[in-house]
């Protein structure tokens, strides 16, 4: 059986992941590709459960190697009991944030470091890796207008501009050093007009798996 394709959805806070997420598996499903679409941190009931400590609470509930540590734990459950299974029986899998955004939160902006946050992932991952990965890229100020809009769940909005301006310039450096995998789309716009910015960088990984 031929493997899954694993995409995933990368940005900042009010970029509209979740939105896409849903549309690009929508998208992939009316061509007659089996697609999971599942979530970071969360994504399994165990997943889930450390996601409620992740997003609740007040901005400085935790240490930073303690809430990068619960993203990997998160993340381990996710990839044994959900992704990996998917991936294998020959299902796609689209992934509202992955490992992209514990470099960029608690590595690179929360000071844990990103040599190290990708170190701890290599110990428990090895070499599993997206095939492409969606940068969702919008200002800081408009993605934390758009989020409180939208009433999520509140500790990382409430993390302040500074912060999410940071946020945005590390995962615009992801982008740009690992262009082979990412891809930077701009978030600006309405649904539509991203959904297809997207489906332009999807479109060629389909078409060399349906070959």
């Amino acid at each position: 059986m031929t493997r899954g394709r694993f995409i995933t959805l990368e940005g900042g806070e009010g970029t509209g992941k979740s939105t896409q997420t849903r549309r690009l598996a929508a998208r992939l499903e009316a061509l007659g590709i089996d697609v999971l679409a599942t979530r970071e941190p969360g994504g399994s009931p165990g997943g889930e459960e450390i996601r409620k400590l992740l997003v609740t609470g007040a901005p400085g509930r935790w240490q930073p190697i303690t809430e990068a540590l619960l993203h990997m734990a998160s993340r381990s459950d996710h990839v044994a009991t959900v992704i990996e299974p998917a991936l294998a029986a020959g299902r796609w899998v689209v992934c509202d944030r992955f490992f992209d955004s514990t470099v960029v939160y608690q590595g690179i902006v929360q000071g844990v470091g990103e040599a190290r946050v990708r170190a701890l992932y290599s110990d428990i991952f090895g070499t599993f890796a997206p095939d492409l990965t969606l940068i969702l890229d919008l200002e800081a100020k408009t993605g934390l207008a758009r989020a409180n809009e939208n009433g999520r769940e509140g500790r990382y909005e409430e993390m302040g501009e500074d912060f999410h301006k940071r946020v945005a310039d590390a995962f615009r450096a992801i982008a740009a050093a690992e262009p082979d995998r990412c891809r930077l789309i701009d978030a600006v716009g309405t649904p539509d007009e991203v959904e297809d910015r997207l489906w332009r960088e999807v479109s060629p990984l389909v078409e060399t798996a349906c070959a």
